[in-house]
């Protein structure tokens, strides 16, 4: 239940028009809905501009599937991250228009426009391996109502790749940097622009970049002003935050 849907609720029992024992019922929904299993938030979006978002991994297919069911009563824009195939064909039996990145690993349902700015972010990879990652940043930041420019393939190993896509770049409000092996390019990034770019370290690379860690440690070490890190592999909320700010 939403503001706009309080307030309606209270003119009701204002007016007569509803009980109260009606409006407790009804009410009793506000702050969350107590699913058994988990509790969603019906005031996310209200608090922070955004609905919950549904963390699969972990969830079973029946669980992903009753969670969205409910969300779909409120009419709000669904996200799952982290899905199987197997929890996106449980969410479809109960919402046949929902759709599933099998790249990204991500469930989206929307319900409504969230258009919430004309600038775009652009989302850069290094490599063709860190795209995943990307796409989940990219489908993110989508689904928030922020526009995308993606730029895949860029990586400091042919460093005229990114310079031809610079124009692109520099014209975004903020750019998201995905990389594996050093990470090394969201440090190149960051001193080419006067924009926030947000270093996505992926887990990409050989032994010794130890699952993303030596990205990961690359990007915080960045000596490029403006560079702020997310978690390895983070997609999710590198895009949320690109979204963020695109919206000020």
């Amino acid at each position: 239940m939403d503001l706009k849907e309080t307030r309606e609720l209270l003119e009701k029992i204002k007016n007569g028009n509803l009980t109260v024992d009606e409006g407790i019922k009804k009410l009793q929904d506000l702050p969350f809905k107590d699913l058994g299993y988990a509790k969603v938030d019906n005031h996310r979006e209200l608090r922070v501009g955004y609905p919950e978002v549904i963390y699969c991994a972990g969830k079973t297919p029946e669980q992903v599937s009753g969670i969205v069911s409910f969300m779909l009563t409120k009419g709000c824009n669904i996200l799952g991250t982290r899905a199987t195939e197997e929890v996106f064909q449980a969410v479809r039996d109960v919402c046949p228009e929902a759709e599933y990145s099998r790249e990204a690993k991500v469930i989206t349902i929307k319900n409504k426009d969230m258009k919430t700015s004309d600038t775009y972010i652009a989302v850069v990879t290094a490599g063709t391996s860190d795209i995943p990652v990307a796409e989940e940043a990219a489908i993110t930041a989508e689904i928030f109502g922020t526009k995308v420019e993606r730029i895949y393939d860029v990586g400091v190993a042919g460093i005229h790749r990114l310079l031809d896509r610079l124009d692109v770049i520099r014209e975004a409000k903020v750019i998201i940097v995905a990389a594996g092996m050093e990470g090394a390019l969201a440090s190149v990034v960051g001193g080419l622009v006067d924009k926030p770019v947000i270093g996505v370290p992926t887990s990409v690379g050989y032994g010794a970049s130890f699952g993303g860690v030596s990205a990961l440690l690359t990007m915080l070490n960045s000596c490029a002003s403006g560079v702020s890190v997310v978690n390895i592999d983070n997609g999710f909320g590198a895009g949320y935050l690109a979204s963020m700010i695109n919206r000020l």
